[in-house]
């Protein structure tokens, strides 16, 4: 019985098995599929679009490059332990880093290429640390981040439109009319 009372506790405790269904991973045609987006504006503008929701979205900005494309950015760590870390007197922080390349086509399209990792690092309790690097694989969190950038995009448009060269000349007023002298003179 008391074999049985541990077989149990044992099962309910243990880890998830290290064989459970994984998701098949993406091919690298369906990895730029779904991390890529041409937008119909100059590089300058769209890139300034990226920084701007990366800024946003609450990450702060590394780097940033418009002769290369290459923006870094990184969002702020938050606590990441979990129930096992603890057990192991680990603690866990992290947060998610992402990489954005912005390159103008021969099109005139601009392409921009999103990449996000999150990341966690382990603290022991004897000073050792171990970091691990997941790359976001979920299509949802590039949709959302890329409707963010054509939402940038289109206010950056819009405000930066060039006032028209020679703007309509103001009518002028109409010259108030005098009142006519009545023939008797009153």
């Amino acid at each position: 019985m008391r074999h049985i009372v541990f077989a149990l506790a044992l099962a309910l405790c243990a880890p998830p098995a290290a064989n459970a269904a994984k998701k098949p991973e993406m091919t690298p045609m369906q990895l730029q599929a779904m991390q890529q987006k041409e937008f119909d504006a100059q590089k300058p503008l769209v890139f300034s679009s990226v920084v701007d929701v990366f800024q946003d979205l609450g990450y702060t900005i590394g780097s940033a490059d418009l002769n290369t494309g290459f923006i870094t950015a990184e969002s702020a760590t938050v606590n990441k332990t979990s129930f096992w870390d603890a057990l192991g007197y680990s603690t866990g922080s992290g947060n998610t880093r992402a990489t954005a390349f912005v390159e103008q086509m021969p099109s005139g399209m601009t392409r921009v290429r999103l990449n996000f990792v999150s990341t966690k690092t382990l603290s022991g309790m004897y000073g050792q640390n171990l970091r691990q690097d997941k790359p976001i694989q979920d299509p949802p969190v590039y949709q959302r981040a890329f409707e963010k950038i054509d939402e940038a995009l289109f206010v950056r448009k819009a405000t930066n439109a060039p006032a028209p060269a020679n703007p309509p000349a103001p009518t002028p007023a109409a010259a108030p009319v005098a009142a006519e002298a009545s023939p008797s003179g009153l």
